[in-house]
């Protein structure tokens, strides 16, 4: 190789491998600081493409998740509820029960009446309840005519979806009830009530009749039935209707428990498959970054010595 002074090959070779060595350095200690295997787009254009959507996906289960816990809040709440509906109607049977007793005198009746009342009040004051400001129950009874639909209007919704994957209504969801709870406590009132147990509520079933519709949830005192003119019958088939609705709602937790679990198995592989695309090998990177930090230091030393080199020309022009 000819002694040439304006260039140096060989400083330019090692400039070269000395540029590349501390390119790759920089982008190992990038990954194994942020411990991410793609820092930049030009890392792998197609991964970090796959890698943007599965996390787009996992976000998505992340909020179905949190939308299934509320829903099952509401499910518990709406349960609570409807315990202590059946506790106002298994009460209502038991003032009944007593009021039938021969001892008991007619204001004894009348005491006993005043509670029965009471109690329907308050039996409609539950039915009113709601969660975050949503209501726990129906707003309107199925069949029942307008007057009667004291919750609201025969437009308000009585069921709720729940969805319960990353893509929205396109997906799986779960029908979240509105317990009807004025409907399990409705019935077609009329004088033969107290003796006819077929009088009783229609659950879930058209309850118009000719006679005045009623129901054990009074708004008002105006509204309110006497003790006399309600049958044991009635209450123990009211309180087997509210059985059925905290089976609805245990039914409806049940689903939702199993869709969560779902989710979070799903979230669980998807936050797998984008470790395998984003996630650094921490021990692979650390023995490039020690290879590429020895060749850095090599690029160096050798650079200084091509700088050195041509100081021979001067041996010979002296």
């Amino acid at each position: 190789m000819a002694l040439t002074i304006n260039t140096n090959t060989a400083a330019t070779a090692a400039s070269a491998s000395l540029n590349k060595n501390n390119s790759y350095l920089q982008k190992s200690l990038a990954r194994l600081s942020s411990g991410k295997r793609i820092t930049t787009p030009a890392d792998d254009a197609g991964g970090l493409a796959v890698s943007m959507k599965l996390t787009a996906s996992i976000n998505r289960t992340k909020s179905a998740i949190a939308n299934i816990q509320n829903a099952v809040s509401y499910g518990d709440v709406q349960d609570g509820a409807l315990q202590s509906a059946a506790r106002i109607v298994d009460r209502m049977a038991e003032l009944k029960s007593l009021s039938l007793d021969v001892m008991k005198s007619s204001s004894d009746v009348a005491n006993y009446d005043t509670e029965f009342q009471a109690l329907q009040r308050q039996l409609y004051q539950l039915g009113a309840e709601t969660f975050n400001g949503v209501s726990l129950f129906a707003r309107n009874t199925e069949g029942i005519s307008g007057s009667q639909s004291v919750f609201g209007t025969a437009d308000d919704a009585n069921t709720m979806s729940v969805f319960t994957s990353s893509q929205g209504s396109a997906g799986s969801k779960v029908s979240l009830s509105k317990a009807l709870l004025l409907s399990a406590v409705s019935f077609d009132y009329d004088a033969t009530l107290e003796k006819d147990r077929t009088k009783s509520v229609a659950y879930l079933t058209n309850i118009n009749s000719t006679n005045a519709d009623r129901t054990l949830a009074a708004s008002g005192d105006s509204e309110t039935i006497n003790l006399s003119k309600v049958s044991i019958g009635l209450l123990t088939q009211a309180l087997e209707n509210i059985a059925t609705l905290r089976a609805q709602n245990g039914a409806t937790t049940v689903r939702m428990s199993f869709a969560e679990d779902h989710l979070r198995l799903s979230k669980a592989n998807l936050q797998s498959a984008n470790s395998r695309i984003m996630d650094v090998d921490v021990a692979e990177e650390s023995t490039n970054l020690a290879k590429y930090n020895i060749l850095a230091q090599a690029s160096t030393s050798m650079l200084a010595q091509a700088n050195i080199s041509p100081n021979s020309a001067l041996m010979l022009l002296g």
